[in-house]
């Protein structure tokens, strides 16, 4: 401070003794600190004399003082004279008006002069108004480090798909702490797998203020593990106004059995704008069985353009009978784009009778990827003899998780020689997501193998899930192994769930037990229950276990 005073105890002398620069130069250091009354009498002085520097910063400091116009005319002498920063200041000047033409050619006369300002300020004014040519400008002043510029730069290459180039314009704006450019990078980064680097960006963005940099750093942080500091930083995007961030924190809780913070941070998702939030609001309450104030929020962010809503929407009205209601809130979110609503308006039409329209929507699905969807094609498609697309859409179910799909995949290649390893493998894959048909197919297979201890754990998974199928094999292979007793309480289920040869067993075993009222009670389940072949052998049986008894 000492020096500054001396320096401009120098520059007064001078000035007072008609030195035109040091009266510039004296004018100049006042404006900085803000003196303007003392800068105005020098500078002025200064512009008698030509000082086109002095005009460029009389024209700054008369428009601080609100005193625009005799600031344009101070901008334009300087300008004339060849002030780049005086071109730059009459261009946005003259925009400020609305004077787009005189705006342009000032700025145009700044930029080529090679004023990194004017270079930018004319690329927007360009840009505003879907000019090509913008784009050499934010370039330029790219160039000469004006990060908005290498930003905006970096966004019209990533909007050509121009991803290298993009990625070191975002770099650049980023290292000069432009905190969109470091959300941005760090989304480039994840989006290629690179999460170290992602989460770096991601930090500097947050750190500088940048909200949805701090969520998008809470979602990686969960990621990987550490869901402490992930609310940490949801928490502080959140209260910043960022509501896919409460959003998250409102998931976290909700995971967590601590609903009414849930409900909190899910309202505060709503307030911010977010219509997920009154998504989650209802299924909260659904979850809870607050059926009435689930439908509310369903139809709150419904009405708002959320798809998956309006499906949720639709399920719970179907649910309560009112398939007339569901089906335009299902045809709307099939509409918006959601899967799930077209597969349900399938499902919908389908219960009418409507196989044609059903059709349309399961093809819909399916070809966006719903696994259900694509296995009702494909059984529409064996029931009219064409097992090349059913098998097209059963890869398709089954690749998309659907056991019923992996199921009948394994069933149709199981036909063919050559694929008869791939059918084993999907009977395997629906066996193990829990399919009882599938479960049954492997015990039997483990049975002709001889592998008792496997077969009996595929049978016992199967009859366990209600294959009676299942439960019938059991017993028999129990039976087998000399455990009578146990195959009994599996035959039992299974003739209770409608299994005749469960029931002729039971029958048959009774009888050689002299239980010829329990055989006689078994025989008439297995008449009942069928097939042809075990209702003829019941009663054969029936004749002589009532024959036995009324001898």
């Amino acid at each position: 401070m000492r020096e500054e005073a001396e320096i401009a105890a120098r520059h007064r002398k001078a000035a007072d003794a008609g030195d035109p620069a040091a009266m510039s130069a004296l004018g100049t250091l006042l404006l900085r600190r803000g003196d303007l009354d003392g800068a105005e009498p020098y500078l002025r002085a200064a512009v008698q004399h030509g000082d086109r520097a002095a005009a460029n910063n009389l024209a700054l400091l008369l428009h601080q003082l609100g005193q625009s116009e005799e600031a344009a005319g101070w901008w334009r002498v300087a300008a004339v004279a060849g002030s780049a920063p005086a071109a730059h200041a009459l261009g946005r000047h003259f925009r400020e008006r609305g004077e787009e033409p005189a705006a342009e050619y000032w700025l145009c006369q700044a930029a080529e002069a090679g004023h990194p300002l004017g270079a930018y300020a004319l690329a927007d004014l360009l840009h505003h108004r879907r000019d090509p040519g913008a784009e050499r400008w934010f370039r330029a002043a790219a160039e000469h480090g004006h990060r908005e510029a290498a930003y905006r730069l970096a966004r019209i290459c990533a909007a050509r798909g121009h991803d290298r180039e993009a990625e070191q314009w975002f770099r650049q704006a980023a290292a000069r702490r432009h905190r969109r450019a470091a959300l941005r990078l760090g989304a480039l980064l994840e989006e290629r797998g690179d999460t170290k680097e992602a989460a770096h960006w991601y930090l500097t963005a947050a750190r500088d203020g940048e909200a949805r940099a701090a969520c998008a750093l809470g979602f990686l942080l969960r990621d990987s593990g550490d869901v402490e500091q992930a609310a940490t930083w949801w928490r502080r995007a959140a209260q910043a106004g960022d509501g896919n961030a409460a959003n998250a924190l409102g998931a976290l809780h909700a995971e967590e059995g601590e609903t009414q913070t849930a409900e909190r941070w899910y309202r505060t998702a709503m307030e911010a704008g977010d219509v997920n939030g009154a998504y989650n609001l209802g299924l909260l309450c659904a979850a809870q069985e607050r059926v009435a104030q689930a439908e509310q929020w369903y139809r709150k962010a419904a009405y708002a353009g959320h798809r998956e809503a309006a499906n949720a929407l639709a399920v719970l009205l179907l649910q309560r009978g009112d398939a007339a209601g569901a089906e335009p809130w299902f045809s709307k979110a099939a509409e918006a784009g959601s899967i799930d609503a077209a597969f349900n308006l399938g499902i919908l039409h389908a219960g009418r009778g409507e196989e044609a329209a059903a059709r349309r929507w399961y093809e819909r699905a399916a070809a966006a990827g719903h696994a259900e969807a694509a296995l009702q094609v494909a059984i529409a498609l064996q029931r009219e003899g064409d097992s090349h697309g059913a098998e097209r859409h059963l890869r398709c179910a089954a690749g998309g998780g659907s056991p019923e799909g992996a199921y009948r995949l394994g069933a149709l290649l199981d036909g063919r020689e050559e694929a008869r390893e791939e059918a084993d493998a999907w009977f395997e894959r629906a066996a193990r997501q829990g399919h009882p048909r599938a479960q049954v197919r492997l015990g039997m297979g483990a049975a002709r193998r001889g592998d008792v201890v496997e077969a009996a754990h595929w049978y016992r998974l199967a009859a366990e899930a209600g294959s009676r199928q299942g439960a019938f094999n059991l017993g028999l292979l129990l039976a087998r192994e000399g455990s009578e007793p146990e195959a009994a309480v599996w035959w039992t289920r299974a003739a209770d769930a409608g299994h005749g040869r469960a029931a002729l067993r039971l029958a048959l075993l009774s009888a050689r037990r002299g239980d010829l009222p329990s055989a006689q009670s078994w025989c008439a389940r297995a008449i009942e229950c069928g097939p042809p072949e075990v209702a003829e052998r019941a009663e054969r049986l029936t004749a002589a276990v009532t024959h036995e008894l009324t001898a």
